[in-house]
């Protein structure tokens, strides 16, 4: 059975770009250039975030860019140090007992960070090697490995070669190549063709059912909502919602959302709207407005009736079923993918 994962006010404050930021990612907040004599710069990361994950479950933690997600798996797997809080895998105290927290996990980082002077076996047996596999094992597990993720025809050659998509494929198997009881995926979709997300989803399922425990940090509801157990939702360093993803759909206002935009400030009509059967939650934001309900396209014609009372045009209108990314709208009043 998987190690549990648990944090408790997990706090980071940057003073200096965080290495993702450095390389160009969006990082919320930004760093300005330092003046002399002034302070550094602060960017808060980590604003108490605690989380209990259990073993043997695929736990995932979605938010946009510079939500906090990378910087919590970052603390996890030791590359973070905390500004303050606490971090476990199993009983182990992550920056206390670094040395027996890190052979309880495997690691896949946002972006390959694989040897391009060895070939993908190289790879996997050197990385056996550091986890003092003997080498038969690391021959044998290799090989499996090699197998499962498709590409024992390019087992030989070098990593230079490698297409994005078979690169993430390779620091996948490498991250398993010690069979770790809880697997940390950041962001492990991200640039990967259908057939070889596809690919990937299946793994995670087939590992996970040995009882191990996987973390994913995403911003893509399809994933969340196809491979996580639960997952917390968190934003600007803080979880808004917490639960499995069935549970946290259900929780938005009507489940529907229908966003409407108006020819002017519909001001006059949004008491109207909040009257009509059905609705259970209205806002608005200039000519647009956000509204949640128990139906969706059969609710325009009482719209555009309202509207019409009103001298105003419906301009557009988009309908969004009950989903992750309601969800997330309702909470921050964004799009996930921003």
């Amino acid at each position: 059975m998987g190690a549990a994962i648990r944090t408790r006010e997990l706090r980071k404050v940057y003073t200096s770009p965080p290495p993702i930021a450095a390389r160009g990612a969006a990082f919320s907040g930004g760093f300005a250039r330092k003046k002399k004599g002034a302070k550094s710069p602060q960017v808060l990361a980590l604003d108490g975030l605690s989380l209990e994950v259990k073993a043997g479950e695929i736990f995932g933690l979605l938010g946009p860019n510079g939500a906090g997600k990378s910087t919590t798996v970052g603390i996890l797997t030791t590359r973070v140090r905390p500004t303050s809080g606490e971090a476990f895998i199993g009983d182990f105290d992550v920056w206390k007992q670094q040395v027996a927290a890190k052979r309880l996990i495997g690691v896949v980082q946002q972006r390959p960070n694989l040897d391009f002077s060895l070939t993908a076996r190289e790879i996997l047996m050197f990385h056996g090697s550091y986890f003092e596999m003997s080498s038969a094992d690391r021959q044998r597990r290799a090989a499996e490995l090699l197998e499962q993720f498709q590409l024992t025809p390019r087992a030989d050659e070098l990593t230079r070669g490698f297409s994005g998509g078979m690169m993430q494929r390779l620091s996948v198997a490498r991250a398993l190549m010690h069979d770790p009881q809880v697997l940390f995926l950041d962001e492990p979709s991200t640039g990967l063709d259908p057939q070889t997300r596809l690919l990937l989803w299946g793994i995670i399922r087939e590992y996970n059912a040995q009882g191990k425990t996987i973390l994913i940090t995403t911003h893509n509801m399809d994933e969340a909502d196809a491979l996580c157990h639960r997952l917390a939702i968190v934003d600007h360093g803080k979880m808004i919602a917490l639960g499995t993803p069935a549970e946290l759909k259900a929780s938005i206002p009507g489940g529907y959302l229908l966003q409407l935009r108006f020819s002017a400030s519909p001001d006059g009509l949004i008491g109207r709207l909040k009257q009509l059967s059905g609705v259970t939650e209205v806002r608005a934001n200039g000519p647009s407005v956000d509204v949640y309900a128990d139906r969706g396209g059969s609710l325009i014609p009482s719209i555009v009736a309202e509207a019409t009372e009103s001298s105003i045009d419906l301009h557009d209108v988009h309908i969004s079923e009950p989903s992750l990314e309601n969800l997330f709208l309702h909470h921050t009043g964004r799009s996930l993918r921003q």
